[in-house]
């Protein structure tokens, strides 16, 4: 067995026993320069590994200046061939401001539209729902979600009537709250779900306990948030060396190291860092390329951080 397939393997090896449709699939790049790529579970699609999300970033009012500068972000990011965009509501002006860039820039097709309901009762959901889509400028989208949780009795029924109407692709539930989990959980066992996004990254890792494995049984894609916690462990870790061996898989800083951490575990399908600058989203990029983590290296990438 070649080398690169047989890591491969051993990479998943935790969830070999789960269907293998239930698993987020890496599909191998086409070409030296594309990215890594998952399949979301419950159709298949691929999806890059490496997202991008909004909170604070996009949520700059009506600044021309530094709107000017978050169309260079997006830019970037879907010129290096990212795909999910994820935003809120709940961030202030950021939905507002990604339709503004969608519109400097143009056409965007490789864009993976993500949004949110945040709000109670179904009315207003509705009118949450039309107005993202005004404020994205978008006929369409990829992936609604139930944000936090909030009122998700009322908005998931509703969402799921939209995608069985073919009025979007994929649905989803999101919390960045450890101490939602185990409501999480419940929802996750029982209902219908494409998505779930939640926090995870190289230091919180509760969620690997039970709400991975259940995304892995149940065939939901995950969507980590928070991958930097808000930038806290770049800043924890700037000016601190990288481990030698960190060259194996192809990362150059720290925002790789992190974000290949996440993305290997087997049940995640992508993560999604917030940037405010293009040299930073060339970074993140670069953690969609090259070699990621197996079991072993995983655990060790666990160590090596937790004692700096």
């Amino acid at each position: 067995m070649p080398d690169r397939k047989r890591r491969l393997l051993l990479r998943s090896a935790p969830l070999l026993t789960l269907p293998a449709t239930l698993i987020p699939r890496i599909v191998q790049p086409s070409a030296p320069d594309a990215l890594l790529e998952k399949t979301i579970p419950s159709t298949g699609q691929p999806l890059p590994v490496v997202g991008m999300g909004t909170w604070i970033t996009f949520n700059v009012g009506n600044d021309p200046q530094t709107i000017a500068a978050r169309t260079e972000v997006l830019r970037t990011f879907l010129e290096m061939g990212g795909g999910m965009v994820d935003s809120s509501p709940m961030y202030g002006s950021a939905e507002r401001v990604l339709g503004q860039c969608r519109a400097r820039i143009g056409e965007t097709p490789r864009l993976f539209s993500a949004t949110k309901v945040w709000t109670n009762g179904h009315a207003a959901g509705l009118a949450q729902v039309r107005a993202s889509h005004r404020l994205w400028k978008l006929d369409r989208f990829d992936l609604f979600q139930v944000h936090n949780l909030l009122d998700w009795e009322v908005h998931l029924p509703a969402l799921l009537d939209m995608k069985a109407r073919d009025e979007l692709s994929y649905v989803g539930i999101t919390t960045s709250h450890g101490r939602r989990h185990r409501d999480l959980a419940r929802v996750m066992e029982t209902q219908p779900l494409d998505f779930v996004q939640l926090t995870y990254n190289i230091v919180d890792r509760e969620v690997e306990q039970r709400l991975l494995p259940i995304a892995a049984e149940r065939g939901i894609a995950v969507i980590c948030n928070r991958p930097f916690q808000r930038g806290a462990l770049i800043a924890k870790l700037e000016g601190k060396p990288l481990p030698a061996w960190a060259s194996e898989l192809n990362c150059d800083n720290w925002a790789q190291f992190l974000l290949k951490f996440i993305v290997s575990h087997p049940a995640v399908t992508c993560a999604i860092p917030a940037t405010s600058q293009v040299a930073h989203m060339r970074e993140n990029m670069g953690a969609a390329q090259g070699e990621l983590p197996d079991a072993a290296t995983r655990r060790r990438m666990v160590s090596y951080v937790g004692a700096l």
